[in-house]
């Protein structure tokens, strides 16, 4: 039991000093009258959906036409109306490839842009597509550095590569080598739409983004389609106001928000993304009470408590000074409850707890290594930290709370730590640390891979870097 007497005033506590919110009471502005979509907006969006899908369904599966109409929809931002329709024409052009010999084989746009939309709907084309397109000495043909969409379309399909493909490893150094010498030549247009794929690749950008800034590229293509771009801007709109309506009662968890929204930004997740964006929230300041304030004392019997946090009682074991989190905490989670009993899916908040454990405890690990200054070695360290990174516990949760019926094998999958969700904490992890190490060293602060490899190892911190760049490759292969 943590003496109650010990305050925040007395105990040394590993401060750190954190900016405040930019962005204040900005979204409080968003009124009602403000965020309402109008009946005759409504009209027109129903309108428009209904021409969008009949364009979509009568394009012929096995025409070029209808692989740019699909990549469009989906830059656009507008696919999850027409999942069912897209899910469809990609199995029958997936179907057709395997059958019988394309027209368009030898075009590399064509070729690049059929290979990304199979796999980007989980289907395996084999890599061999690109053979015909390299020389004996399996280098990529150079008559190809004139075909400026054609390397782009190259480019954005490396990114579906897995392990083992090497025409990948060789196409990616030449598309990047050739696509940044040829920029300053571009039109503008050709500049923007080459210049925003090297900054950021379709398949790692969040929907919401790439719809903005590809509206804005779309409209100055010549071909586009007039019924495309305005049905993009409205939904565009409908759904901006949508947020922001949302924003208007969560005000200051904008960050938080925003990661939530780019999980599932569709009109029917509302709920679910309030509900998550307040939960993360609280997490972000658990995970600040592990990290920045509390004293490993202090930790333990907060971990205790949220290992029992089914017994009401277990807020005793908590020192005063946290207890407001804690109870922060059990009050989302009640939040969750009611609205999963309204709903008979009250099962379904076991697995979320579980994960919030899990999460506790590999915080809990990591307070323990700082405070016995102790540098783990890069294996027991990834075995905690990728827990630490919340995605388990989030990837739980968003199934937990959205208004879908998710079946419980789905949630004992999930629990068990399938291949996508240890790589994407791996990349999450990795991520956090390159990016935050040289800031979060310079205060107390629990070892990162960078430290804990260099340590292991006995190299450079340069080295670790290097190698924690061949780990974040590695991860985003699988």
């Amino acid at each position: 039991m943590v003496d109650s007497s010990i305050t925040s005033t007395t105990t040394k506590r590993p401060l750190v000093n954190y900016h405040s919110t930019i962005w204040g009471d900005f979204f409080l502005s968003y009124t009602p009258q403000l965020t309402k979509i109008s009946t005759q907006e409504k009209i027109e969006f129903e309108e428009l959906k209904e021409k969008v899908k009949k364009m979509l369904v009568e394009t012929p599966d096995n025409t070029t036409q209808k692989l740019v109409l699909i990549d469009t929809i989906q830059r656009l931002g507008v696919a999850y109306h027409f999942k069912n329709e897209i899910k469809t024409s990609i199995q029958n052009i997936f179907d057709e490839s395997k059958q019988s010999k394309n027209e368009d084989d030898d075009d590399l746009y064509v070729v690049a842009l059929r290979f990304r939309l199979v796999r980007q709907q989980r289907h395996y084309m084999s890599s061999d597509v690109f053979k015909k397109f390299t020389n004996h000495d399996e280098k990529f043909k150079e008559n190809l550095i004139k075909d400026v969409h054609g390397l782009l379309s190259l480019y954005e399909a490396t990114h579906l590569r897995i392990h083992e493909e090497e025409i990948f490893e060789e196409a990616l150094i030449f598309t990047i080598t050739h696509l940044e010498s040829m920029v300053p030549k571009l039109s503008n247009l050709l500049k923007a739409q080459v210049s925003e794929a090297l900054s950021q690749p379709i398949h790692t950008n969040l929907p919401r983004l790439l719809a903005r800034k590809y509206i804005c590229i779309y409209e100055n293509i010549e071909s586009h389609s007039d019924l495309l771009l305005r049905f993009a801007k409205l939904d565009f709109n409908i759904l901006q106001k949508l947020h922001q309506g949302e924003l208007c009662e969560l005000t200051r968890m904008v960050e938080c928000y925003f990661w939530v929204a780019g999980v599932y930004f569709e009109v029917q997740h509302s709920r679910a993304r309030k509900m998550m964006t307040k939960l993360f929230t609280t997490y972000v300041i658990i995970d600040d009470t592990y990290d920045t304030y509390a004293t490993y004392d202090e930790l333990v019997a907060f971990t205790n408590a949220i290992d029992r946090c089914d017994d009401i009682s277990a807020i005793n074991l908590v020192s005063p000074n946290l207890r407001p989190v804690y109870r922060t905490l059990l009050d989302r989670y009640d939040e969750i409850e009611e609205e999963l009993t309204k709903e008979s899916k009250l099962e379904c908040l076991y697995y979320a707890k579980q994960e919030m454990k899990k999460v506790a405890r590999a915080y809990l690990k990591e307070a323990l290594w700082l405070n016995d200054v102790y540098i783990p070695k890069c294996e027991e360290y990834m075995k905690i930290a990728i827990v630490s990174t919340t995605v388990m516990m989030a990837a739980t949760t968003f199934l937990c709370v959205m208004e879908e019926n998710i079946t419980k094998e789905t949630f004992e999958w999930v629990i068990n730590e399938p291949l996508i969700l240890r790589a994407s904490s791996v990349i999450g992890r990795l991520k956090d640390d390159i990016n935050t190490n040289d800031f979060e060293q310079q205060r107390s602060h629990v070892a990162s891979f960078i430290e804990c490899y260099m340590k292991e190892h006995g190299v450079s911190k340069q080295e670790a870097y290097v190698e924690a760049q061949k780990k974040l490759a590695n991860a985003e292969t699988r």
